[in-house]
């Protein structure tokens, strides 16, 4: 049966001119346009108080801002965290589950201490500005820097922001969903058991994130919570806010958008309408097609959780005088953002070298309660057949790949057909025999780098190759036919780190988070070794993300070696889109003194 690998989709209607941005042509696009929903995002995080040696963790809530579910517009979203300046420091992609995702990113001692701002969004929002986009506060103190000026008194752009000591006044809905713990004061090291109570049937069933933090002993303004979030952006744009001849950014519904341009390398003019291969390589490798359009732009959407950071484009067929580039799209302009202005005081010298003293030692003993990152579904790069895998250590080894294709696999090898270059051809199964297909080449590719010119391969060291693996199915790239596929594994499985395309790019990306499984301290049947690593948790337990469906959730985890006064925070959204925000508190106090 013929296998169609993916090829190049068309977003709305006709095929569109894809750029760094899209302009809109006519009327009628512009209708079919304004029919998509615009998106919001609601970001909760572990700050606003973050230290240098830190993590930032996150959980991401995308929705249809017509409806305030959950979208099914975008499945990447993204967080970025910026500067007064405008700087973006870092920008992560996450991948969306019908609008949830989430991360954490790392504070390097790199990081100034200042002002920041934690921004929110998709690609589809950024076309209504930085007033669509989710903007929280963060407040970054650097101690390992000697360079404080940015949150010192007398430099500020503005007032400094209201903080008070008190206790958090929070707004909070407490009728529909509760917190309840065994008790309220625990000891050092104990567990804690902890339940979500639904009251409200399936009006209190939706999704929400739980977390226990250490209150900050240095006061900043509280980050906003979910309930505050509603109001604040519920009268955000609920369609994008363009004209005909407006650019636009297209928004990443079928997946992450990859795209560039090929073009004359001497006159830079655009070349339309030639086919395009897009690998992703390694073991799970990813192959995909696309056609430039008449500005010589090409585009197309990876869905999968590929696991190698870099993309190979090239063009299919020799082409001497031409180019390609990847291009990547224009960062937010977030000139209007307004940011508070913590500042410090001499008051506060004391609770940073402790804290910093703490992240030190935390970060020493990290190897022995680690993080794990989650492999994801795995990818089935041969779209469902089972492929003849041949091990060229069970056979006499040849020097080079002709001469292994000729010796050890009757039915593959090298061709000419009087055209061209020789290129690799797979008998085809007689089961499924036309004659037709006797001519055409296979799809190769060598730790899932595709191959182009079959030729340049011929005197590929042999003794480098692990294993082959042949299927005889048809197959149809780009709108050319293909007979089998092989691909060549080598020992080292990095062909594609030196591999330099003669027709192509061989560029790296930035991919999106891995999901994590965040470690959970555990001190139940420890050994006595273990029992001597300090334990300077200030975050003692985090969910991002938990799914309520029923009447209750128990959760148990244990406090560290911090003493003092804990935040307790439920912070989310039912499935009816109705925010809740829930706070307790609870006090950890070191019964051995």
């Amino acid at each position: 049966m013929k296998k169609q690998l993916i090829l190049f989709l068309a977003l709305i209607g006709a095929t569109m001119a894809v750029r760094s941005q899209y302009v809109i042509k006519d009327v009628g696009e512009l209708i079919d346009l304004k029919k998509l929903a615009q998106e919001k995002v609601y970001v909760h995080h572990t700050g606003p108080l973050v230290f240098a040696g830190e993590y930032l963790h996150y959980a991401f809530y995308c929705f249809n801002a017509q409806t305030s579910r959950p979208t099914n517009i975008s499945v990447v979203g993204y967080v970025a965290l910026v500067s007064e300046e405008g700087k973006y420091i870092l920008e992560q992609k996450i991948r969306l589950d019908k609008g949830l995702s989430q991360g954490d990113f790392f504070i390097k001692t790199d990081v100034p201490s200042g002002n920041y701002k934690l921004l929110g969004y998709t690609q589809w929002m950024k076309n209504n500005g930085v007033q669509q986009v989710f903007k929280g506060d963060i407040v970054v103190i650097n101690p390992y820097q000697v360079d404080q000026s940015k949150l010192l008194e007398g430099n500020s752009q503005g007032e400094e922001t209201g903080i008070s000591n008190k206790e958090m006044e929070k707004p909070s809905d407490s009728s529909i969903v509760q917190l309840h713990f065994d008790k309220k004061n625990y000891g050092t090291r104990e567990k804690i058991h902890l339940a979500v109570k639904n009251y409200k049937g399936q009006l209190g069933n939706g999704n929400y994130t739980v977390r226990v933090q250490k209150k900050a002993t240095i006061p900043t303004a509280s980050a906003m919570n979910a309930m505050e979030y509603g109001t604040a952006y519920f009268n955000v744009d609920k369609q994008i806010d363009k004209e005909v001849g407006d650019s636009l950014f297209l928004p990443e519904q079928r997946g992450e958008l990859f795209y560039g341009k090929a073009m004359e390398r001497v006159s830079g003019k655009p070349v339309e309408d030639v086919s395009l291969a897009m690998s992703i390589p390694g073991d799970e490798f990813i192959l995909k097609s696309t056609v430039t359009d008449n500005s010589g732009s090409f585009y197309t959407y990876v869905r999968e959780e590929y696991k190698e950071p870099r993309v190979i484009v090239q063009f299919m067929e020799d082409s001497p005088g031409l180019e390609l580039e990847l291009d990547t799209v224009p960062k937010l302009n977030v000139s209007g953002v307004t940011f508070d202005h913590f500042r410090l005081k001499p008051e506060y010298v004391s609770a940073i070298k402790e804290r910093s003293i703490y992240n030190q030692i935390e970060n020493h003993f990290f190897s022995v309660k680690p993080d794990s990152v989650l492999l994801g579904d795995p990818i089935d790069p041969f779209g469902g057949a089972i492929p003849e895998v041949i091990s060229l250590d069970d056979y006499t080894r040849f020097p080079t790949l002709q001469e292994t294709l000729v010796e050890i696999l009757g039915y593959v090898g090298y061709r000419n057909n009087g055209k061209g270059a020789d290129y690799i051809h797979i008998n085809q199964d007689v089961k499924g025999y036309q004659k037709e297909y006797d001519q055409y080449p296979a799809i190769v590719l060598i730790d899932g780098v595709f191959i182009p010119n079959h030729e340049r391969i011929k005197t590929f060291d042999a003794r480098l190759i692990k294993s082959i693996s042949l299927i005889r199915d048809k197959f149809r790239l780009s709108g050319k036919d293909y007979q089998g596929m092989m691909e060549v594994t080598t020992f080292d499985g990095n062909f594609y780190e030196t591999y330099a395309p003669e027709f192509g790019i061989n560029v790296p990306v930035g991919k999106p988070l891995p999901k994590k499984n965040y470690y959970r301290q555990n001190y139940d049947g420890v050994d006595a070794g273990y029992q001597k690593i300090p334990d300077y948790r200030s975050l003692l337990f985090w969910e991002p993300h938990v799914e309520l469906e029923g009447d209750t959730l128990e959760f148990g985890f244990y406090t560290s070696d911090l003493t003092g006064d804990f935040d307790v925070i439920l912070d989310g959204f039912t499935t009816y889109g109705k925010p809740i925000t829930v706070y307790k508190s609870i006090s950890v106090r070191d019964e051995s003194q």
